[in-house]
């Protein structure tokens, strides 16, 4: 092989590195863009007397995004979420969650998420973090996404839908209630485990 042809391949096997490191091009995602509450869901789970979970969610909620398809780190999302509407299919435990031992819905109706950076780890992995705010304590959380396409539906209204997660210490938003067990242990786990299931329409 002569000097010029492996030349060409060095630059060949930057320039694709390079591309991987960048991912696809999403240009075509920049824009303004509101989450789909009826096709969407913002979940949970929680560990219980140290042997299951509790999976729930919550109904009512408004968000936005704005992407920057080429340039990832220029993308946001802000996400403002009724704690009251929180549903673990079970009434009664719902009840409790909103008193002042969990939410105290009554006084802290809302809690929020507001990005403050946005990267792509890698071709459809997005990091995003922000300030998650639970009844007026706000700190820094990190949400992982996965993009799962894009789509032009029925009524011709675009579409983009991404799946996350995130797991955060609920005793960091004063969120401190527990039990102990006679077994040992306590009732509630402390860690969270948040699930997002995101399908948003471009807005016109």
């Amino acid at each position: 092989m002569g000097l010029f042809n492996r030349t060409k391949n060095v630059a060949a096997a930057t320039t694709t590195a390079v591309a991987v490191a960048e991912g696809p091009d999403l240009g075509h995602l920049s824009g303004d863009w509101t989450i789909d509450t009826t096709h969407s869901e913002i979940g949970f789970s929680v560990r219980h007397a140290m042997v299951t979970n509790v999976k729930g969610r919550f109904t009512e909620y408004d968000g936005k995004l704005h992407l920057d398809g080429t340039t990832p780190a220029n993308s946001s999302a802000e996400l403002v979420i009724k704690v009251g509407s929180i549903d673990t299919n079970q009434a009664q435990r719902d009840e409790h969650l909103r008193t002042g031992d969990f939410f105290s819905a009554e006084t802290f109706p809302e809690m929020s998420f507001r990005s403050t950076a946005a990267e792509r780890v890698r071709d459809d992995s997005y990091r995003l973090t922000g300030n998650l705010t639970i009844k007026d304590v706000t700190r820094p959380i990190v949400l992982d996404l996965d993009f799962t396409g894009t789509a032009v539906d029925a009524y011709g209204v675009d579409r983009v839908g991404f799946e996350g997660k995130a797991v955060l210490d609920r005793t960091d938003w004063g969120l401190t209630y527990n039990a102990a067990l006679e077994t040992g242990g306590v009732l509630i786990g402390e860690k969270v485990k948040l699930t997002f299931d995101i399908s948003a329409v471009k807005a016109a």
